[in-house]
């Protein structure tokens, strides 16, 4: 893909992140309602106070560039299907781990260019730890105010595996996944659980190997982590092994899939 001037909007948005963050932590510390959306999802008044700051900066910044956003109006497939660049957003990511107080929720932000992300910005508000990357040039991690360092995924080692695993969706396919690697390698792998994009942000910087997702997850939920992966070295990829690709179907839908330093790894015999 062309390397196209993408980077120039990178500064911005992160500052809209931070902005969204701040209105996420103001909510955090009352005594929130939860409702549950049509998918039994859980909804704050957070996710709406994040979506109305970052489509409103957006389309101050950007004004020709269309936004699709978790919370947005249903937008017709047809519509969508058309934009070749877009913004894709999810105001607050992990909103189950907002409502346990544990910290680990991001806001996710990412460009995407002909089906690909192409930039990205995951901040995770609790902490104040930002990662973000643009195409060619690099991924970043920041925490605080102390400067960004790149980062880089790990050499890959099957004999001493580290796997990211969701906090809120760990199940049985998570368990014969890490079992079926147990019995094929004799090693044992190690577990990290974490809520929200910080998972794939965890192969990134050389903490885990893989998070294997094999259960329902959204568009938004995996482009501005998908980009810092890509930009470290990494890749996220279906069960064909082919890297996951934005808003070329009916459904914003994800299907099962790896985020791993390993791309041409075929993960799915272990499932």
């Amino acid at each position: 893909m062309e390397n196209k001037n993408y980077h120039q909007y990178l500064d911005a948005v992160i500052d809209i992140a931070k902005d969204a963050g701040a209105a996420i932590m103001q909510v955090y510390g009352t005594d929130f309602d939860v409702e549950n959306k049509s998918d039994n999802s859980p909804l704050t008044q957070a996710d709406m106070a994040a979506h109305n700051v970052i489509t409103s900066a957006l389309k101050q910044l950007t004004p020709d560039i269309p936004i699709l956003s978790e919370e947005s109006e249903t937008i017709d497939a047809g519509e969508r299907n058309s934009w070749q660049l877009y913004w894709l957003i999810d105001p607050l990511d992990g909103t189950r781990e907002f409502v346990k107080r544990n910290g680990e929720f991001t806001v996710n932000i990412a460009l995407i260019d002909q089906h690909s992300s192409v930039m990205g910005v995951v901040y995770a508000p609790a902490t104040d730890l930002l990662y973000f990357a643009s195409l060619g040039n690099g991924a970043f991690k920041q925490v605080k105010d102390h400067a960004a360092t790149s980062i880089h995924t790990r050499p890959f080692n099957m004999e001493k595996l580290i796997i990211a695993g969701s906090r809120s969706h760990s199940d049985h396919n998570l368990q014969r996944f890490i079992n079926n690697i147990h019995v094929a390698t004799g090693a044992i792998p190690e577990l990290i659980s974490m809520g929200s994009s910080l998972k794939i942000c965890l192969v990134a910087q050389g903490a885990a190997d893989v998070y294997p997702r094999l259960g329902p997850t959204s568009e938004w939920d995996t482009a501005a982590a998908h980009c810092v992966l890509k930009e470290a070295g990494g890749d996220i990829v279906d069960e064909a092994g082919k890297e996951l690709r934005y808003n070329t179907k009916q459904s914003l839908l994800n299907p099962n899939f790896f985020a791993t330093v390993q791309k041409s790894f075929n993960w799915s015999e272990f499932l």
